[in-house]
């Protein structure tokens, strides 16, 4: 999915650039162009980086029963 049309960026590239090691707003527009023309994709882009950073920290997996 698009989330910046301004600059053509995509939700694969805000994540795979977490994955790289960008853990801020800045860094994805300073990298990315995110956010740096209309500003509509803001919010959008934040909840992705919010999302990333924590399935990065804290892993995606479940915890087996005992």
């Amino acid at each position: 999915m698009y989330v910046c049309i301004c600059n053509g960026v995509t939700e694969r590239e805000i994540r795979q650039a977490v994955g790289l090691g960008v853990t801020t707003l800045k860094e994805l527009r300073d990298g990315l162009g995110v956010g740096g023309c209309c500003g509509k994709c803001g919010s959008c882009a934040k909840d992705i980086l919010r999302d990333e950073l924590a399935s990065a920290c804290c892993g995606d997996f479940a915890v087996a029963p005992a």
